[in-house]
């Protein structure tokens, strides 16, 4: 049964018993306000100085100036290599992205369109490695990454995270059951090649897929912390996540045990790094959403 069948008996359900349709409204309101509260808590709290933070409502606003005071206080800590991990940040997630994305795409689009030995393996070996926990992988990734000298280099971490079996996956099924095959053997006849296929007749129908894989894995990889924590010892390295949470055991304001330091980071501060963290993947999701909801539902229905 497709989305759009279940949709309609949702809505026909609302329509014919208000009381049904009171209790689902009320609980997808809920949902928003649960969800809205603490990112806007977020937002407004770097706008105060730490004791507003305690004293006044969590959603009063304070004034403009407080999230300059915060970045610099943020950017005090150790010659502003605040800046330095932001710019990390942003060429790895790039980086993984662009290249994730590319390979994903091409992948799912060979699999589904060739007759490639032992195509049935493969994707089963993509869906066992979608099954691995990360967790598993981390002796031998860190074995594989010390022999071949890439120690404390971003190349590891983007290479690595670049590997994306839920995205060969989806393009797969994307390939499969949205393009019509027909499109694939016209093109054969007027002796277009693999590739040609792909740049001339599956790429420009697949912009939603496209859009879809480039979104999973910036949410995956922006707020990674793992994996570059482990790779990643030297401190000029480090991405936010990781930098944050260095800087924070160093400061009073999440680690009490510090004691007095020179470091002006408090609560404002602290939340000020939450929306660095946060407000990329907003913006993100807020561009792309339309054409994430076409790329989740491609496929939903065939003719």
């Amino acid at each position: 049964m497709s989305i759009f069948t279940n949709y309609f008996k949702r809505s026909k359900l609302r329509q014919e018993n208000p009381i049904a349709g009171f209790f689902i409204n009320a609980w997808l309101i809920f949902f928003a306000v649960a969800s809205i509260i603490p990112m806007a808590w977020l937002l407004v709290t770097p706008s105060k100085n730490d004791g507003d933070v305690t004293n006044r409502h969590a959603l009063a606003f304070g004034n403009f100036s407080g999230y300059k005071k915060a970045w610099d206080n943020l950017q005090f800590f150790d010659e502003g290599v605040i800046f330095r991990w932001l710019l990390n940040s942003i060429w790895y997630t790039a980086s993984i992205v662009i290249i994730a994305t590319v390979t994903a795409t091409l992948a799912g689009f060979v699999l589904s369109t060739s007759s490639i030995k032992f195509k049935k393996s493969i994707l089963i070996s993509t869906l066992i490695t979608m099954l691995v926990p990360p967790m598993a992988l981390v002796v031998p990734v860190f074995v594989l990454v010390d022999k071949l000298s890439l120690m404390d280099n971003p190349v590891a971490v983007i290479f690595i995270s670049s590997l994306y079996p839920f995205g060969v996956f989806l393009a797969y099924v994307y390939f499969t059951t949205t393009v019509p095959r027909e499109l694939y053997e016209a093109g054969r006849i007027d002796g277009c090649s693999d590739f040609k296929l792909f740049t001339k007749i599956a790429l420009p129908l697949s912009w939603p897929l496209v859009s879809l894989l480039a979104f999973f894995a910036f949410i995956g990889n922006w707020a990674n912390y793992f994996l570059p924590y482990i790779l990643l010892p030297s401190g000029e390295n480090y991405t936010l996540p990781i930098g944050l949470g260095f800087l924070f055991s160093a400061t009073p304001a999440i680690n009490p045990a510090v004691g007095a330091t020179s470091v002006p980071i408090y609560k404002p501060e602290i939340a000020l790094a939450g929306v660095l963290i946060a407000l990329p993947i907003m913006i993100v999701f807020m561009i792309s959403q339309k054409r994430l909801v076409r790329g989740m539902l491609s496929g939903s229905i065939k003719e």
